[in-house]
């Protein structure tokens, strides 16, 4: 085990350490003015949504490590405090991440990444047209975390106003994340893809009292098969079959012949049962063998 001193090692390493591990970061393509209307468009990987009564995004443009510089989206929102944080798609990746250059003050990013601007209703900055999402925010608060290289500039904005393309929609009238085919921010130049096999449900236990892992018997909790997700869905029953089901369950074909086969057969088709979301029959399984 690697242990880490934050105040023992540089900055730009502490920087690579936390950027690769607190893995993947959404990223706020932010636009901004500064007070002669000039137009700013950055990334920012610092980001993510803290409320929704209000409706609160936060970002942080924090100091450059090397030369403690500040970023212009930060010196935008204290002059004109309003930002449209616009979504990065698979499709866009590419020219958000060449607005991410840092050209002179003054210089549009719009155009030196090759996006349409598009008039908001309710601020003055302008929003990606290409974005798949697009939120016209106030800018609330600024807390800047220190003074130093690498210190963050917490920005706090309520959403005002939102912009969602119609085709990223489900039939639920909900963004379908197959759809909105989003990317996030991974360590150094390394970034993922929200698609495919990337997309993977897990039922929130909001609504029921699962029985726990404390409540799985032993010889099942400390299986040599069996994972920690596969403990996680075991857990998340708020009760067990019961004997009727049980037995219902054993005169299907196959299973009294894993059964025979013993405990490792039995763990084994358990986390396969598992592994395709079938919780209540890998218990039933479970309780035959070791009910």
């Amino acid at each position: 085990m690697l242990t880490i001193d934050p105040k023992e090692i540089s900055l730009i390493q502490l920087q690579h350490h936390l950027q690769s591990a607190v893995t993947p970061r959404p990223i706020a393509f932010a636009s901004t003015v500064d007070k002669e209307g000039r137009v700013n468009l950055s990334p920012f990987s610092f980001f993510n949504v803290f409320g929704t009564n209000p409706p609160l995004l936060v970002f942080s443009p924090a100091r450059r490590v090397r030369d403690n510089t500040t970023k212009h989206t930060y010196e935008n929102v204290l002059e004109v405090q309003e930002v449209v944080i616009n979504i990065v798609n698979y499709a866009m990746v590419q020219q958000a991440s060449l607005a991410s250059t840092e050209y002179a003050r003054g210089v549009n990013e719009f155009i030196k990444a090759g996006f349409t601007e598009a008039p908001s209703v309710k601020v003055a900055p302008p929003r990606v047209a290409e974005a798949p999402v697009s939120m016209e925010c106030r800018v609330l608060q600024v807390v800047p975390t220190g003074d130093q290289g690498g210190a963050g500039n917490l920005i706090l904005c309520e959403v005002i106003y939102m912009h969602i393309r119609e085709e990223i929609l489900g039939a639920d009238g909900r963004i379908d994340p197959f759809k909105l085919d989003a990317v996030a921010r991974l360590g150094g130049d390394w970034y993922c893809r929200v698609q495919g096999d990337a997309i993977f449900k897990v039922p929130k236990p909001v609504d029921r009292l699962g029985i726990g892992v404390d409540a799985i018997p032993h010889v099942v909790r400390y299986s040599h098969y069996l994972t920690g997700n596969d403990l996680g869905l075991l857990g998340n029953v708020e009760q067990l079959p019961d004997a009727e089901a049980c037995q219902q369950y054993r005169l299907r074909a196959g299973i009294h012949q894993v059964l025979q086969k013993g405990v490792d057969a039995v763990h084994q088709h358990a986390h396969l049962l598992l592994t395709h979301g079938k919780v209540q029959e890998a218990w039933m399984l479970l309780l035959l063998a070791h009910g």
